[in-house]
């Protein structure tokens, strides 16, 4: 009998800026085949990344949990046995019932983060926290660092539309690498390159794949692109680049700027950045002269102690030419602050209370090994609930996470799609849906659409989606609210009212909404979003919580980063390798095959002083913990530089420590943020290719 095939609409929910707009094969109504973007939207323009492509070997993996499990052995044992939805839950509930009454209810925190960026699936979990007055969460992971330093100049997270890539002269990729996270970025970029011979820089430690595709890759020192960008101004100021007439309308103190950039030349960041003062001066002048230049600003660069004086330095560079005013100029790093969506209803923002405690997912670590300040003088944490998140190896100083997990008084549950770490160390496991299993409602930071993805076919097993979970666990606990009474489209309906936007039926038909804006608002014609309407050259940086006065006044390279030294050489960054997206599509054997095996990249210099061939087995260290991997030898780099492409799954490595063993759970300022780029380490032949060589 021959099957039968419908292509459907859905959405990428994946931690990425593209939110892809997806065309699935549905097969006959319980499986699905072939995933296409959507050839008919603007942005997706008919390509999306092979990870996402090949998505049917993800959701219909042998692999995926099917059913509730209860924890039989020691934690992180793997050892559980298959219980009922009923047990599970009502084991859940009782325990965040008796706790709270012996701890009070701060003790219970759910965590969570974007596992999916489906805002009713991802953060409907706040809506039990808020109602339960249980611990609130910073969302400092991934966006605080880049956020701040682009809130610094320019006011709200939106700039200039992407698809003006395609009619830009010049784009810079900073920070980021497209080729590998963000393959649409290319498909406008290449749409330049072929039809207006536009130029193409990447600025990169590392020779990433899209740094390997450029005109000119700028490959600088970790966490001196602050210096790079001043170096940049200061030849703007010197030839003749820089427009006075834009820079009096719309900034705040541009003579001030000219004058603190004079000390600040091509001489004086080459000697920070490792870069030759020629190669600064080319890129300085490239930039300069073209009008229609346009900067995508990646996350890589702001994760760093000093990432957010890194990203407003680098949002400078655009207001000093007066970039901003040409079509195809100025700069994007998130659209995501221009949707105003009212998320009460999804989030149950009505019973929120700010007077509960927030505590700082980029240091659960800190947190659950008992550290008073982060635990703002209130109870130990003694419960976690954790969707779309998978802590033990994507957050820092994991070695201290995982010491937090081990406790005997502490209460998970984990609710995931795989066995990952953090599950095999939970108390009680739920099955979760993927996204094609369940609705949700999406915004874009990498573009301007409003997107629906619908269930498209039943999960596996007993899978159950975020928000049933949650409403199951509502009616337990007693949580009262209107959200936990509906069903996920009735949510996004409302909440699509509610903003202004069109309902759920009409974007389910559109398929998509653009909510671009209109010229002169995207490119700040009209004035930038924040007081006086300039872009700040010297940002309050003390009102966004810069209590310590550490940031600089004015953009400048701010030396507080890990830097190496005798004892730690070495600047370790751990950049998104291709196949994986944080630890999603770990699990999926095409991506395994391509990546091979957790690797570090160490230049040819480095590698000869040190006496360590390609493939050979290296150990990284410093305080907080080794790592074992295996060296790739490559150019691209400056000495001293190493790149272990992640995240690898802790087992994937000799002896089960994963690379954020290494890094640190420092809060970058002005608002705390993890700094995954900014880590000093030794490194060493491993013991086992030392006895080799003796031999």
């Amino acid at each position: 009998m021959q099957s039968s095939s419908v292509i459907r609409s859905s959405v990428c929910p994946h931690d990425c800026p593209s939110t892809c707009a997806l065309e699935v094969e549905v097969l006959d109504g319980h499986r699905i085949g072939a995933v296409h973007g959507a050839a008919d939207n603007s942005y997706t323009a008919g390509v999306i990344c092979t990870k996402v492509a090949r998505y049917a070997e993800r959701i219909h993996h042998p692999d995926r949990l099917m059913h509730p499990l209860l924890r039989t052995g020691t934690k992180g044992s793997n050892q559980f046995r298959r219980i009922a939805w009923d047990e599970a839950l009502d084991r859940v509930a009782a325990a965040f019932t008796d706790l709270a009454a012996k701890h009070g209810r701060e003790t219970i925190w759910p965590f969570y983060y974007a596992g999916t960026m489906g805002l009713v699936q991802r953060d409907g979990i706040n809506r039990l926290r808020h109602v339960m007055r249980y611990s609130r969460q910073n969302l400092t992971i991934c966006t605080s660092l880049p956020e701040a330093g682009w809130h610094a100049g320019i006011g709200q997270s939106r700039g200039v539309d992407p698809r003006e890539m395609a009619v830009s002269d010049l784009i810079v990729v900073w920070g980021g690498n497209p080729v590998s996270t963000q393959v649409n970025v290319m498909t406008h970029i290449t749409r330049a390159r072929k039809e207006r011979g536009a130029k193409l820089v990447v600025v990169d430690p590392y020779r990433s794949p899209t740094a390997a595709v450029a005109d000119m890759h700028l490959a600088p020192r970790p966490g001196t692109d602050g210096a790079v960008a001043c170096a940049v101004m200061h030849v703007a100021f010197r030839d003749g680049y820089a427009d006075r007439t834009y820079m009096a309308r719309y900034a705040d103190c541009p003579d001030a700027l000219a004058a603190h950039l004079q000390s600040r030349g091509p001489e004086w960041a080459a000697a920070i950045t490792g870069l030759p003062v020629q190669r600064i001066e080319e890129f300085a002048a490239l930039y300069g002269r073209t009008r229609r230049s346009y900067i995508r600003c990646g996350y890589g660069f702001a994760r760093s102690r000093n990432g957010a004086a890194n990203m407003h330095a680098v949002t400078c560079l655009p207001t000093v030419t007066g970039a901003w005013q040409y079509e195809g100029g100025g700069a994007l790093w998130s659209n995501r602050g221009m949707y105003h969506i009212d998320k009460t209803l999804i989030e149950g923002l009505d019973a929120r209370d700010t007077r509960i405690r927030e505590l700082d997912m980029s240091r659960i670590g800190s947190v659950l090994t008992g550290d008073r300040t982060e635990l703002v003088d209130g109870p130990p944490v003694h419960a976690l609930l954790i969707q779309n998140q998978n802590p033990l190896t994507v957050c820092p100083d994991s070695n201290r996470v995982r010491r937090g997990f081990s406790r005997d008084d502490l209460f998970v549950c984990v609710h995931e799609q795989f066995m990952t770490e953090t599950a095999r160390w939970a108390d009680v496991v739920l099955p979760a849906t993927m996204f094609m299993e369940h609705d949700d409602l999406y915004q874009a930071g990498g573009h301007t659409h409003i997107q629906i993805g619908p269930k498209l076919i039943e999960p596996p097993g007993e899978c159950r989606s975020n928000h049933e979970v949650l409403q199951a666990l509502a009616s337990r606990l007693g949580a009262r609210h209107p959200g936990f009474e509906m069903t996920t489209m009735q949510i996004i309906d409302a909440t699509l009212r509610a903003s202004g936007w069109p309902d759920a039926e009409t974007v389910l038909r559109e398929r998509w909404i653009d909510a671009a804006l209109p010229f002169d608002k995207a490119h700040f014609v009209t004035g930038f979003p924040r007081t006086g309407g300039k872009f700040a050259f010297a940002p309050d940086w003390a009102a966004m919580g810069d209590a310590e006065g550490k940031m600089p006044r004015l953009p400048d390279h701010m030396p507080t980063i890990d830097e190496s030294g005798p004892d730690r050489p070495f600047r370790l960054m751990t950049s998104p390798a291709r196949s994986y997206l944080n630890t999603s599509f770990t699990e999926m054997p095409s991506g395994r095959k391509r990546e091979g095996r957790p690797t570090v990249m160490l230049h040819p210099d480095d590698a000869a002083r040190l006496g360590i061939a390609d493939g050979a087995k290296v150990v990284l260290g410093n305080a907080r913990g080794e790592v074992v991997l295996h060296a790739r030898v490559v150019e691209g780099m400056q000495p001293g530089v190493l790149v272990s492409e992640s995240i690898w799954p802790s087992e994937a490595f000799d002896g089960g420590i994963g690379i954020n063993a290494l890094t640190s759970d420092d809060p970058g300022p002005p608002l705390g943020g993890a700094v995954f780029h900014d880590t000093a380490v030794w490194l060493r032949a491993a013991a086992t290719e030392l006895l080799m060589a003796a031999e």
